[in-house]
């Protein structure tokens, strides 16, 4: 198989070095050239292109927002996104995801190389994660020109140890509490869990969604700051009201909350009412937040008053906890692969028997509806 081949545009000379160092180690990847500013990187990339580009954003002569804008239109390519992480760059990052861009690497202000040094793991997953991404799907989901996009976040992969949701929530099992035994109420839960691509997606599916829908909560493979912003993007482009999940939340009908970067969320139920409960722990399938962690909580806590529904992303994160609300008695959707950017987390659903629907991107919203009357 050919290696990726990569190209790394970034006014700092220590992101070049360091970025190219992490890359070159790997034997599935090739890096063509590392260019301090986009018209260099073109003149290079007339000889050779690449398959994946790491860009910053904020760069002299020319802008990685432009530049972005620019490949796009003319010779679509997945884009990693190299940004700080400080406000001013979250917000021209999620602009740039706007544009077309696949992932993003967040970086600090302080402490750059040593950082980049760290997290040489992430810079890998992100460019394999990019090469698998199919940006004409990308393209052919027309986006509002505030919405943020089709990013999701490589910050979260570590080399550490793969740690199921075990690690911060007990199976549902079969007794009391399990989702299986609840009784059916008319308060519905959907549970939806996304991560490449899934920023697009889930602007496709909430936009077109009336004011009165069940209560939704979320996870979007994002890092921190991001989500924030995110959730309150969608809030002007939805009908529903969208925002960042607070500890204690309530799940009511119109409001969808969207889990923090950095934390994991859980569903919990006291009585008729069902809320969030926002925590720390380890990561989860590489993730926190994660998919497994919502998706295994709202088996324990809603069980047959949910929909689970598994969307476009890398990896297997949610695959096991679509089954587990599945056996609970949800109703359970997975993202059809010809509308995925990378169908990755809907097919290990799909494999484990955890679908009992497998629909593409349209229909969704079609279906979170019908599973308010069923």
């Amino acid at each position: 198989m050919n290696p990726i081949r990569v190209m790394i545009v970034d006014d700092s000379a220590v992101v070049r070095q360091v970025v190219k160092q992490a890359l070159a180690q790997d034997p599935g990847i090739e890096v063509l050239g590392a260019a301090s500013d986009p018209l260099f990187a073109i003149e290079h990339m007339k000889r050779q292109w690449p398959d994946v580009i790491v860009l910053d954003i904020e760069m002299p002569r020319m802008d990685g927002l432009t530049f972005l804008k620019k490949i796009m239109s003319e010779h679509p390519t997945p884009v990693v996104i190299c940004s700080s992480l400080a406000e001013k760059g979250a917000e021209a990052t999620m602009n740039a995801l706007a544009a077309g861009a696949v992932t993003v690497i967040t970086k600090p202000k302080m402490g750059l190389k040593q950082f980049l040094e760290d997290s040489s793991n992430d810079i890998v997953h992100a460019v394999k994660a990019a090469a698998r991404a199919n940006v004409r799907k990308l393209q052919s989901r027309p986006a509002a020109a505030t919405s943020p996009g089709s990013a999701t976040a490589a910050a979260g992969f570590t080399p550490r140890p793969k740690l199921s949701a075990d690690a911060v929530i007990a199976s549902p099992g079969s007794g009391l509490g399990s989702g299986a035994n609840m009784v059916r109420t008319t308060e519905r839960i959907v549970a939806i869990g996304t991560s490449t691509g899934g920023t697009q997606a889930l602007e496709a599916v909430l936009t077109r969604l009336p004011a009165v829908c069940p209560g939704i909560v979320i996870v979007q493979h994002m890092p921190e700051r991001f989500t924030a912003m995110f959730a309150e993007r969608l809030n002007g482009l939805c009908k529903i009201e969208v925002r960042e999940a607070r500890h204690g939340d309530r799940v009511v009908p119109g409001r969808a909350l969207i889990a923090p970067g950095g934390k994991h969320m859980m569903l919990s139920r006291s009585g008729a009412q069902y809320t969030v409960e926002v925590v720390d722990g380890p990561l989860v399938n590489r993730h926190r937040p994660s998919v497994d962690v919502l998706f295994r909580s709202c088996a324990k806590f809603a069980g047959r008053n949910a929909l689970g529904v598994i969307m476009t992303g890398m990896g297997d994160d949610g695959a096991r906890g679509l089954k587990e609300m599945r056996d609970a008695g949800s109703q359970t959707v997975a993202e059809d692969e010809s509308t995925c950017v990378v169908f990755g987390m809907p097919k290990e659903a799909i494999r484990m028997g955890g679908a009992e629907a497998i629909l593409p991107l349209d229909r969704i919203p079609n279906a979170i509806m019908q599973s308010a009357r069923d």
